[in-house]
């Protein structure tokens, strides 16, 4: 990972056509390509900095920022959409040379991981859906929230309220932090013109027909926290239904955020996951 003085800024590589900022960490022949959800200022490093080391241990492991996201760039009159983020994420994969990989798929980031699943299922190995999305479901208070942040302090402070089951994570420290990130120039106006009112529009946009879902082959881990406020339960139950070779975990005292509240578990779940059969 490149040191810079801010940490959310790694390498940079093309990806189908976009300068792609990205995070990366450990060796070997196996990859894994960690994909980050859409809340306000997010980034990879926001999303993945205590998972990175982790897998970094037993994987060669990828952290891209998606296009109208953190440091990646954000070209005139891109179409922010499923197909888009996950050509991005592939094409990155081409130009660093990885022909097979691992996802991780956080929320949003779900739903790309199983568009890449079923567009390109020989390029990748085994799929982790954390608080995913992808399926149907109608958008909670949480999500519409989220989506619909403001650009002010008070707005991501509400924002943060939702992600976390316990409180003392998402404090006044973390919201001035993510607003900060949220409002550096042209971030909050590629994220306002991503998900527009009425919303549960953009719910339909990520998801990814039901039969191709079906027909997905590969080993996967659902990951949710019970009270998730932001991605309804529900939605790892319908993915557990649809996906054959899939198992289910869910975190008690959870909220969306399952790689930073529950960090230690997630991320020995994860890594069991990749290195067993």
């Amino acid at each position: 990972m490149t040191t810079t003085e801010n940490p959310a800024i790694g390498e940079s590589a093309e990806g189908n056509g976009i300068r792609t900022n990205y995070l990366e960490g450990g060796k070997g022949d196996e990859h894994v390509v960690l994909i980050h959800g859409s809340g306000p200022g997010v980034t990879s490093y926001a999303n993945w900095r205590l998972v990175i080391p982790s897998l970094a241990e037993d994987f060669h492991v990828v952290a891209p920022d998606m296009v109208g996201f953190g440091y990646s760039d954000r070209p005139e009159g891109v179409n922010y959409s499923l197909d888009t983020w996950a050509d991005q994420t592939v094409g990155l994969m081409d130009t660093l040379g990885i022909q097979k990989a691992h996802l991780v798929g956080n929320s949003f980031g779900g739903g790309i991981a199983l568009r890449i699943a079923t567009r390109h299922p020989d390029r990748v190995g085994k799929l982790v859906l954390m608080g995913s999305m992808g399926v149907p479901f109608p958008i909670t208070e949480g999500l519409d929230g989220v989506w619909g942040y403001d650009g002010t302090l008070e707005g991501m402070t509400q924002v943060m309220d939702y992600f976390a089951y316990d409180k003392s994570l998402t404090g006044a420290e973390l919201a001035q932090v993510r607003y900060e990130g949220a409002t550096q120039p042209g971030f909050q106006e590629a994220f306002s013109s991503m998900f527009p009112a009425p919303r549960q529009r953009w719910v339909e946009a990520m998801t990814v027909p039901e039969e191709e879902i079906r027909a997905l082959p590969h080993r996967t881990l659902i990951v949710h926290g019970r009270e998730d406020q932001v991605i309804p339960l529900a939605n790892s139950y319908r993915l557990e239904e649809l996906l054959d070779n899939a198992d289910l975990a869910v975190f008690s005292h959870c909220g969306h955020w399952s790689m930073i509240e529950r960090t230690a578990d997630f991320n020995r779940l994860v890594r069991d996951f990749f290195l067993g059969d």
